[in-house]
């Protein structure tokens, strides 16, 4: 058996008492769940760099047989607190008040993207933001992208662009042992939509109109810091998420607007 030491968190050495390896348990735990965690997140969430979400820490506890509150002591503690908790405003880059200019930033970040891709939201429809991504998956065939989508698309134009993606990509298919085109929807009745797009040095987050009721037109550009914590959100609700991963899975979900 793997030797334990007391600088473990209770959470990994629930793990190697079990002489599971990271990716052993990543696929049992997904067994459990239906979700997508792999070895990388759960080292994280061992380490405590990440926080584990509800569906994956209930998903653990039967897993390793043993209580929360002893797994995730040190995700829960006082001394849990991150680079971005302490650094506060100065993870905003800039205030984008103008359509063009969220747009441009989110095109940038998309296609500044090399290690990690996250987009979430099921509104997206900007031709140009849309084929940013397309470009980045297609151009760089180690990037992992990852798209959470809160319900069904609300707009054809976004539909079409997970076909298009699943045309460039099998989601499963591994590259060097990783999969790299992860789509997943969260149901409605489970958690609020929200929109970002993050890679592994920036992210934008599109905020609500600040010139009107309608629409959101404004956003905030978030430094690597802030983006980081948003790649882990992502791949923490996409691992909690159902599957919309084939041609045909995309084409059977109802889209609001054509």
């Amino acid at each position: 058996m793997a030797g334990l030491t007391s600088g473990e968190s209770a959470l990994k050495r629930a793990r190697l008492a079990r002489n599971m390896t990271l990716e052993e348990a990543a696929d049992a735990l997904n067994a459990i769940t239906g979700g997508a965690a792999d070895a990388s997140l759960m080292s994280a969430w061992e380490s405590g760099r990440r926080r584990t979400g509800k569906r994956n820490r209930a998903g653990l506890c039967q897993l390793y047989r043993e209580r929360p509150e002893v797994l995730f002591a040190h995700q829960d503690g006082a001394a849990a607190t991150s680079v971005l908790e302490t650094s506060g405003t100065a993870v905003v880059v800039k205030m984008l008040t103008r359509w063009t200019d969220l747009v441009e930033a989110m095109v940038d970040v998309a296609a500044g993207a090399r290690e990690h891709l996250v987009v979430t939201g099921s509104r997206s429809r900007e031709k140009a933001y849309l084929a940013a991504i397309e470009t980045a998956v297609a151009q760089h065939p180690d990037l992992v992208h990852y798209r959470v989508l809160y319900g069904p698309p609300r707009h054809r134009a976004l539909a079409d662009h997970l076909v298009r993606l699943l045309e460039l990509r099998d989601p499963s298919a591994r590259r060097n042992g990783v999969k790299t085109l992860h789509i997943r929807m969260v149901e409605p009745t489970e958690a609020l939509e929200r929109f970002f797009v993050a890679s592994e040095t920036a992210a934008v987050v599109p905020l609500p109109s600040f010139h009107g009721a309608e629409g959101f037109d404004c956003g905030v550009l978030l430094s690597r810091e802030a983006a980081v914590g948003l790649v882990h959100h992502g791949r923490e609700a996409c691992a909690s998420a159902r599957p919309v991963e084939t041609i045909e899975a995309v084409r059977a979900l109802p889209v609001r607007h054509n």
